[in-house]
């Protein structure tokens, strides 16, 4: 199989999708591959790492493109990418199809197959794919959180975990996932006072086992949520429902009970954010302010450490990608259920539920269109 890595052109997305250990790999099982010229420079990779491994370089982003099968990506493609899709291509990479319906409908348009990292599930419900990425989001919330409340940001000016005599800041983490419990882990290491609420009791429990004291552990509801952002220096949305969009957690009526320069760092930005207030921001400006609070929407935390996060997304997607490119698309998806799960757009169809329902649209069940011989 022919596939291609192009450079990421987001705003600055530093992380690329295949690492040179990567493209060894894939040139090893007898396949071609070909990184647009620049690609993981960003990440510390250069075009001299690739080629060293049998990896070919394309001279731009069309060639890339036209030249491949499948597509490996980081970030969905963004508009002046939808006119190099092919109809028939397979694109593997963080799509978050539900916040965003234009970027829906350009690629049900293209007629490509795209499978989303984000919606890939083991039955345990875990997302591999996911996990590295927000392992990452969940310390950086906190890392971001804390250099925003400096005053020189217009910050309350607080130190997160304080000095002898004088109290930490408070830390209000909503979502107890992934994301949760690393932002908890960075806050509670820094001696922030940290609490933290998510509405299944048994997750609760867990976190009561491995929390650290300066963690409160408290059942969300909009009451409780309201009451505990009134005296939050941080708040960190951290809330996830696979495919869809992110439940309101925070509406623009609550910020009137937070403190001046508070903070707000929504991590669930990517699927239209939990907090009503919030819109994607990027790494250039990545703040606004809104009724006195500071709100932090970069869709893309993780670029912002790329070496890490590159490196720890592509040790997750590398196996997966081996058995796409081994094996073809269907007949991959057929025999790996969790990889099944990562189907959101066949041929001009939605086959994930959450995303049909975002924008009022028909679900064909993905079995159902692997099945079709058509879907070629």
């Amino acid at each position: 199989m022919k596939i291609g890595v192009p450079k990421e052109i987001k705003t600055n997305e530093n992380r690329v999708a295949l690492v040179p250990a990567g493209a060894e790999a894939l040139v090893a099982a007898g396949h071609t591959v070909v990184v647009e010229t620049g690609a993981g420079d960003g990440s510390g990779f250069t075009d001299a790492d690739y080629t060293a491994v049998g990896a070919q370089i394309a001279p731009d982003a069309d060639a890339t493109w036209a030249a491949a099968e499948m597509i490996l990506k980081v970030k969905e493609p963004i508009e002046p990418e939808w006119k190099r899709i092919k109809k028939g291509q397979t694109l593997f990479t963080y799509f978050h199809f539900a916040a965003d319906e234009k970027l829906t409908r350009a690629h049900l348009d293209s007629g490509a197959t795209c499978i989303a990292y984000e919606t890939v599930e083991l039955p345990s419900r875990e997302l591999p794919l996911l996990t590295p990425m927000s392992e990452v989001a969940g310390r950086m919330a906190v890392q971001e959180g804390a250099k925003y409340l400096e005053k020189l940001y217009g910050g309350r000016g607080v130190l997160l975990g304080g000095v002898p005599g004088v109290a930490p800041a408070k830390v209000v983490i909503l979502g107890g996932g992934i994301v949760g419990i690393n932002a908890a882990k960075m806050a509670a290491g820094l001696g922030a006072k940290v609490v933290l609420l998510d509405i299944n009791l048994d997750r609760l429990r867990y976190l009561s086992d491995v929390m650290p004291a300066n963690v409160q552990l408290i059942y969300s509801n909009h009451q409780n949520i309201r009451e505990q952002i009134s005296t939050a220096d941080l708040v960190v949305g951290a809330v996830l429902i696979p495919g869809a969009k992110a439940p309101k957690l925070v509406k623009r009526e609550d910020l009137k009970l937070m403190r001046p320069g508070a903070v707000i760092v929504d991590v669930a930005v990517d699927q239209g954010g939990c907090i009503e207030t919030i819109k994607p921001t990027t790494h250039e400006n990545p703040t606004y302010t809104i009724d006195g609070i500071i709100h932090y929407g970069v869709a893309n935390m993780p670029g912002g450490v790329p070496r890490t996060s590159t490196l720890a997304l592509t040790n997750a997607t590398l196996p997966y990608v081996l058995q796409l490119a081994n094996k073809g698309w269907r007949r991959a998806l057929r025999e790996n259920p969790a990889l099944l799960k990562g189907l959101n757009v066949v041929d001009g169809r939605v086959t994930y539920a959450g995303v049909a329902e975002a924008f009022g649209l028909e679900a064909v069940d993905p079995a159902e269109a692997l099945a079709e011989p058509a879907l070629v």
